[in-house]
């Protein structure tokens, strides 16, 4: 049957156009990642989005149904599994949504496909605590409105699939075009949105394989093999925290469908903040910041029985890190080997460079996953490493706030054992978490860390890859960058000038511990001048330089 003559989906067609979908992400992912905010070579939205959709692609190869639902439904959970950064779990909520509007469908016509994209846009937003416009969830959203439209505003519109998919693409590269009105630092750096831009391409591909006689075979790169030129560096925004108990845990419930989501989210809004509700099948994650935990959970038992319940007092936790601080350093101890018994509490960290795993088997880390910016592990990596550690209890640091959503998204992932996640956004942050990993319960020891956060400065300096002005930085190809706190604070065409310049800025009181990490391409001998650049300059600091070996960036600084 020819394209035109295609009025309906069902699982098998539903099938080829995901893997298509997934095998154009996956070809067009460096463009996708060069759609740059920061001028930096570490940009991954478009490696991890591929991966994303790659894992939906191959849930979905398994299937031989022809049931359009039984199809999307595990799309939906291969994404899940895979999502990869914000990005990817921000894709992998918009299958989900499209699933649940597929749901018991064996044939999808074009008006269950228009509430299929209105359920898919609406779960993405829901997922995301403080959604930002000009953003992939904006073109998912403005695409479902517009085809909520349709046919109504169309003349002599189609009623076959393929036209009512490129009428609903052209809309999408509509309001993709106006992104950059709607979120300056797009403007600023030239660009539209890379999820958004990732988003279309996959839907691209789905469409065209409408064309094509033979089922797509598909890529099969699953890997992040070489470094983006540069991507967007989109984060979620976190919420200022009120409320004084920080609550999660899972419902085990039967059947938790739209109706009863709303209705607990409702209830969540009324009892505080930070409210996250995710499920997968019959598992729901539940995220809340409330001053009455116990009666969030009575009221969660009312869907199902309650699983990994974590609560911690937001009010104790800086009285618990000033109290440690008052203690001594402990000493570093090495890492479990795979011979040695079970302990009450492991840790699982992400990075990259062989000086920083070496400093994180030190400090006690049972389990290390190489990654961090153009190499994000996905949420089924990162349980992966979890299932691999000897203990009840795991402690994960992300050390990248591009991982932190799929850290968390792999605690359900988790079921055979308690799982916490400190939200360690760099490199200095996860080595100071792990310095105060010391207490005597596990739930203590995740206070400690989380606190410690707060004490920790980080500043890194890479080189940029295009010509740009941001923040009211101008920025020119090949200059030396310096990022503080992961903003852009100046660029200088000499790395000595850039990493004195970083470290005047990260020095504050003057007495600060200052940590020098060197990375795979820092020129020799550099380190020693910054480290006497610091004890002449800085008399009262204390300096100490290891060997880092990262990629990408020729220094991390860490300032205490």
């Amino acid at each position: 049957m020819s394209a035109a003559g295609i009025t309906t989906i069902d699982g098998h067609l539903l099938r080829k156009m995901v893997i298509a979908g997934a095998n154009a992400l996956m070809r067009d992912k460096r463009r996708i990642d060069a759609l740059n905010v920061f001028p930096v070579p570490d940009g991954d939205t478009g490696t991890n989005m591929s991966l994303t959709v790659l894992s939906a692609a191959k849930e979905v190869e398994k299937q031989n149904s022809s049931s359009a639902s039984a199809v999307a439904k595990a799309a939906a959970s291969g994404s899940l599994r895979g999502a990869r950064g914000n990005s990817g779990v921000i894709l992998s909520q918009l299958f989900r949504g499209f699933a649940k509007g597929c749901e018991g469908l064996d044939e999808i016509a074009i008006a269950d496909l228009i509430k299929a994209l209105e359920s898919s846009a609406a779960t993405a937003y829901k997922a995301v605590m403080k959604p930002k416009e000009g953003t992939m969830l904006t073109v998912a959203r403005h695409m479902a409105e517009f085809a909520a439209t349709y046919p109504k505003n169309q003349k002599s519109a189609p009623s076959n699939i393929e036209g009512f998919g490129k009428a609903v693409l052209r809309a999408g590269d509509d309001i993709l075009a106006k992104t950059p009105d709607m979120l300056p630092v797009l403007k600023q750096a030239g660009v539209v949105d890379a999820g958004g831009e990732g988003l279309l391409v996959f839907m691209r591909g789905a469409l065209a394989s409408l064309h094509e006689e033979t089922q797509p075979v598909m890529s099969g790169n699953e890997q992040a093999d070489e470094p983006a030129d540069f991507a967007a560096l989109t984060d979620l925004p976190h919420g200022e925290i009120t409320f004084g108990y920080c609550t999660e845990f899972f419902i085990i419930a039967g059947d938790f469908n739209e109706t009863k989501e709303d209705e607990f989210k409702a209830y969540l809004d009324t009892m505080g903040d930070s409210v996250v509700v995710v499920s997968d099948d019959a598992i729901v994650k539940v995220h809340v910041h409330t001053d009455h935990p116990g009666a969030v959970m009575e009221r969660a038992m009312n869907y199902g029985q309650l699983d990994g319940v974590k609560i911690e007092n937001m009010w104790q936790q800086n009285e618990a890190f000033v109290a440690a601080q008052a203690g001594a350093t402990p000493a570093l101890t090495p890492a479990l080997s795979a011979a040695e018994e079970e302990k009450e509490v492991g840790f699982v960290a992400v990075c990259a460079g062989e000086g920083f795993k070496a400093i994180f088997q030190e400090l006690g880390v049972d389990y290390i996953i190489e990654g961090g910016q153009t190499m994000n592990p996905s949420a089924q990596d990162i349980a992966d490493a979890i299932g691999k550690v000897k203990a009840p209890v795991v402690i994960v640091l992300p050390n990248n706030k591009n991982i932190i959503l799929a850290a968390q998204q792999a605690v359900h992932l988790c079921e055979s054992k308690k799982v916490m996640v400190v939200d360690t956004e760099s490199i200095p942050q996860g080595i100071t978490a792990m310095i105060n990993s010391y207490a005597a319960t596990p739930e203590a020891a995740h206070e400690l860390m989380q606190a410690s956060l707060a004490t920790v400065t980080t500043g890194q300096i890479t080189h940029a890859v295009r010509d740009t002005q941001l923040d009211g930085v101008d920025i020119h190809e090949g200059d030396y960058i310096c990022l503080l706190n992961g903003k852009i604070i100046n660029a200088c065409q000499s790395l000595h000038e850039a990493a004195t310049g970083l470290i005047d800025a990260m020095i504050v009181n003057g007495d600060e511990v200052i940590g020098v990490f060197p990375g795979a391409d820092a020129p020799n001998g550099a380190t020693q001048h910054l480290m006497d650049y610091i004890y002449d300059n800085y008399p009262d600091c204390e300096a100490d330089g290891r060997e880092g070996g990262q990629p990408i960036y020729y220094f991390i600084f860490s300032a205490e």
